[in-house]
């Protein structure tokens, strides 16, 4: 199949990753597992999953002059990643997460954003052909707002297709919702976006239906073991995710998020894109990393 070009705007960071039996409780020390850094942040995740899964990818976002940063622009430009829309920030420090996972897969995550905290309008600016030439634009939330809402409105003004993956969750405006073709948040992104507890089919189209009513074209609830529930022209149903067992569940979205643009880049059915990406996110969850575990698109069965 012919893919489109991908525009994924997005963080870069470098993950430190420590397994352990269990969270510590406020005030405890405890003692974990294995140590491994990695690279991550969501938008060179999902970058990464979209290029491994067969997309043609442009990556523009932002380092710090430092050695982590070097080390994220080198392995996404080893991916077959273009990288020539990083900037560079000469003050602050590249993203770092600091990412603990229970015995269980489940995973606690703190980020200090750097660098991806200064990505402006005027960076992304530099990419104007780019986007020109791109089908669809991804992004998230661990970059300025305000660049993300200046991103969609070109993108929408020159007839993209503009997919947000709402994470770390965070309220959003109306405008940008307006701007949007597609949206992925997940049960608690999803209550955060719009007052409604997402426990079940019923209660996701409730929310689903909110947020389609604020201009979202497409909507899909992301729901882990359950699949993903979507709601497209006024019908909806879920789309079951196969059946794992969970070892780390650390960038599962992040590969739902770079599979479903890269199918929806060769034309697929919605249902068929969330089917290749439920695939995709599955096979990720069984393996310990965020980039590391994104897997290729020889291992996906279409």
């Amino acid at each position: 199949m012919k893919a489109n070009k991908i525009l994924v705007v997005g963080s870069s960071n470098t993950d430190m990753v420590i397994k352990t039996l269990h969270f510590p409780s406020p005030g405890e020390t405890i003692l974990g597992g294995r140590f491994l850094m990695n690279a991550g942040g969501k938008g060179a995740n999902q970058a990464v999953a979209a290029v491994r899964l067969g997309g043609l990818v442009t990556f523009v976002g932002k380092i710090g002059n430092d050695i982590f940063g070097k080390q994220a622009v080198q392995q996404l430009e080893a991916e077959g990643i273009n990288i020539n829309f990083v900037s560079v920030d000469l003050v602050n420090p590249s993203g770092v997460a600091l990412i603990t996972v229970d015995s269980k897969g489940e995973n606690s995550i703190v980020v200090a954003s750097g660098s991806n905290g200064t990505l402006s309008p005027d960076d992304f600016d530099k990419a104007n052909d780019e986007l020109d030439e791109s089908e669809f634009v991804l992004m998230q939330l661990e970059i300025p707002i305000p660049t993300v809402e200046y991103i969609a409105r070109i993108a929408v003004q020159k007839q993209k297709k503009v997919i947000l993956n709402p994470a770390p969750a965070a309220a959003l405006a109306d405008e940008l919702l307006q701007n949007l073709y597609l949206i992925t948040p997940n049960e608690t992104e999803a209550e955060i976006l719009t007052g409604v507890k997402v426990t079940d089919e019923t209660s996701a189209m409730k929310a689903a239906t909110i947020l389609h009513e604020k201009g979202v074209e497409i909507v899909i609830i992301t729901m882990g073991a359950a699949g993903a529930f979507l709601l497209i022209n006024g019908k909806s149903e879920i789309i079951k995710a196969p059946k794992v067992d969970a070892v780390d569940t650390t960038a599962a979205g992040d590969t739902f998020n770079g599979a479903l643009v890269v199918a929806l880049s060769e034309g697929r059915t919605i249902q068929e894109s969330i089917a290749f990406a439920n695939k995709a996110a599955a096979i990720s969850v069984t393996r310990i990393g965020a980039q590391s575990s994104v897997p290729f698109r020889k291992e996906i069965i279409n």
